[in-house]
């Protein structure tokens, strides 16, 4: 398992996380090295603090330019099916920036049953309380396939 890098959820107040740099930048510094540290926390992990961070930092490696995270999608693949807004946004960044063939169906799966719940939710009148829609980066994230 990688170091917490004290991770802060998105608030009403603020629709994106934060992280301590200090604590993330070493473990991106590590490039490849750290994946296999990375690949077994998601793997194992149902903590969502902890499998964002995984996320995150994944992400962030990925603008880095490291290679091999591709490689990782059956345990990326294991969140495919989650209603977090949070892994849903972070898991659509990665496969964007990826291109993993296999996450294109998962990705419209995702939109789709977003849609259908926020629809079922509206004629109930059920409002959620959302920090930012998913459905942003997941409708860019399938574009970006299709291009």
């Amino acid at each position: 398992m990688i170091e917490s890098i004290n991770l802060q959820l998105p608030t009403c107040r603020r629709n994106y996380c934060t992280v301590d740099w200090n604590k993330l930048t070493p473990i991106v510094n590590q490039g490849e090295q750290a994946l296999p540290s990375i690949k077994q926390s998601l793997a194992t992990s149902n903590d969502e603090t902890e499998i964002l961070e995984n996320l995150y930092t994944l992400d962030i490696m990925l603008d880095n330019g490291v290679q091999g995270i591709d490689k990782l999608y059956p345990e990326l693949s294991r969140f495919n099916d989650t209603k977090s807004p949070n892994i849903q946004t972070f898991l659509a960044g990665i496969y964007r920036k990826t291109q993993i063939p296999d996450a294109f169906g998962p990705l419209v799966s995702m939109l789709i049953n977003n849609s259908v719940t926020e629809a079922i939710n509206n004629a109930n009148g059920i409002k959620t309380q959302k920090n930012f829609d998913p459905n942003e980066e997941i409708g860019g994230a399938i574009i970006s396939y299709l291009a």
